[in-house]
């Protein structure tokens, strides 16, 4: 069973940054890969990016040249991985869920809200 535990959301002002964390636990040597996604009010949950454990990355076109996945590093015993947001903007508004993939169900995390004011 792997758990995921989000942090780093909050309110920025456009053009602003923000780092959001992800750290899994329990089996975390059966993940794959580690990613964020998001949903605004109203709409479906998408993909913002995702890294292997090989590194390779992924980048929803929206985010592209903004935003950063790191590689999945291990931090106090827990697979973590980090999302730089660069020159945010109101559309980024947001609730992100951190995911992982594996040999087991997809894990989902709680969310954190990111919210960019105009």
């Amino acid at each position: 069973q792997v758990q995921l535990v989000e942090s780093g959301g909050g309110l920025v002002q456009a053009g602003g940054s923000l780092r959001l964390s992800c750290a899994a636990s329990g089996i975390i040597s059966s993940i794959n890969t580690m990613g964020w996604y998001r949903q605004a009010p109203g709409k479906q949950r998408d993909l913002v990016a995702f890294i292997t454990t090989g590194g390779i990355t992924s980048y929803a076109d929206s985010v592209k040249g903004r935003f950063t996945i790191s590689t999945i590093s291990i931090v106090n015993g827990k697979n973590t991985v980090y999302l730089q947001m660069n020159s945010l903007k109101p559309e980024d508004t947001a609730v992100y869920y951190c995911n992982t993939k594996g040999r087991f169900p997809q894990v989902w995390g709680q969310g954190t809200l990111v919210t960019v004011s105009s």
